[in-house]
């Protein structure tokens, strides 16, 4: 860690600050480094996430700060070996009035036989002998993420995982690993099991299971839902439905063509669509439509850099055509994800909505059952 933004080399005769991280437990700690006996020192650890560490001018003492999903990001002040922190804040003391939830790591096996881990966020007060609904979110890996802190906000895109926990939902987030060539294959591989296994302890309602993602996690929403009907409910967000129209496309944001990604970045065709036509079939969710029994929520807007909406499009005209339930958000103006508090207030209230009413029997609302109309968009919510 740099404590001194003016030094300009590191000193061989100066110990250094080392951050480190745990990847069984997903704690958090700081060692001491002396580069001139090679000798490391364990400063301080724990099933924390710690950041934003600053050193006096005048002093040797430190300011950073400590949190979980439980624990606000509090500052907290020690001297550079950690003795005796004290913490100085108490930045969200309303948190106590709230039902919050709790996070535990959880592991399974994939059905390519890898072991992965995910994080499970529970209700307050959880208790293994109820059956309790539950959203899947998941973009990669997000197993490192156990002891962050998740403050009840509008949502920008996905959802706000103790939002979910304080309304009586369990959240799993489970990790992904990819095989070239298989994209969507591998996320079923992944997450389906690490379902099952979940189902399989007791405690998860399997027929008021929801699943959501956004941007490429909306991708995998997408195809998830042509491969099993294991989920009540799903919202994809700015989906990529179609690798073969997409791949001629343009990132407008940033002007670059859409070709490397599929190639050889995220998507990981590991080809060109000319040398591999069949994976870029394979691994566009709209060929296989029809095969989708799950009620389906879009949010893509008319401003995205990152995944041209209409996309979106795509995969709501086919539905609609195919008779399939479906529905579709475009706030006009927004790009790939929320920034305009207003719009993310209505995101975060429909998206709630919709899984309320497929998760936990409430009525539907009106925007669901009948829509608003577009010279009412902005007059009438719906709600």
């Amino acid at each position: 860690l740099h404590l001194d933004p003016e030094e300009k080399f590191i000193s061989s005769k100066k110990n250094l600050l080392l951050s480190a991280f745990n990847e069984t437990t997903k704690g958090a700690g700081y060692y001491q480094l002396n580069i001139s006996s090679n000798t490391l020192k364990k400063l301080m650890d724990g099933d924390y996430r710690f950041a934003g560490v600053q050193k006096a001018n005048l002093a040797d003492n430190i300011l950073f700060t400590r949190e979980s999903f439980t624990e606000f990001p509090d500052v907290w002040t020690s001297n550079l070996q950690f003795q005796n922190p004290v913490k100085l804040s108490n930045a969200n003391p309303q948190q106590k009035n709230y039902v919050w939830g709790s996070v535990s790591l959880v592991s399974w096996v994939s059905l390519d036989n890898v072991p992965l881990q995910g994080l499970l966020y529970k209700p307050e007060n959880f208790d293994p002998k109820k059956k309790y609904p539950m959203i899947v979110y998941f973009y990669e890996k997000e197993s490192e993420n156990l002891h962050r802190h998740v403050v009840p906000s509008p949502t920008r895109a996905s959802i706000n995982y103790t939002v979910y926990t304080s309304s009586g939902y369990l959240v799993f987030v489970p990790d992904i690993v990819y095989k070239i060539g298989y994209p969507g294959e591998s996320a079923h591989n992944c997450i389906l099991p690490g379902v099952s296994s979940l189902i399989a302890q007791g405690f998860v309602d399997e027929k008021r299971i929801g699943i959501q993602g956004h941007s490429w996690g909306g991708y995998q929403t997408a195809y998830l839902i042509t491969k099993t009907n294991m989920f009540a409910a799903a919202e994809a967000g700015a989906p990529v439905v179609n690798m073969i129209s997409a791949y001629g496309g343009i990132r407008w944001e940033s002007g670059y063509s859409r070709m490397f990604q599929y190639e050889h970045s995220q998507s990981r065709l590991g080809g060109t669509l000319w040398e591999k036509p069949l994976l870029y079939l394979e691994n566009s969710p709209i060929f296989f439509a029809d095969k989708i029994k799950t009620p389906l929520l879009m949010m893509h807007n008319d401003a995205d850099g990152a995944v041209p909406w209409y996309q979106g499009i795509e995969y709501y005209m086919a539905l609609r055509r195919l008779q399939k339930p479906v529905w579709m958000l475009n706030y006009n103006g927004q790009g790939h994800g929320l920034t305009q508090r207003q719009d993310r207030t209505d995101f975060t209230i429909r998206l709630k909505q919709f899984f309320d009413h497929y998760l936990q029997n409430a009525p539907m609302p009106v925007w669901m059952k009948e829509g608003v109309p577009a010279i009412r968009k902005g007059i009438l919510s719906g709600y």
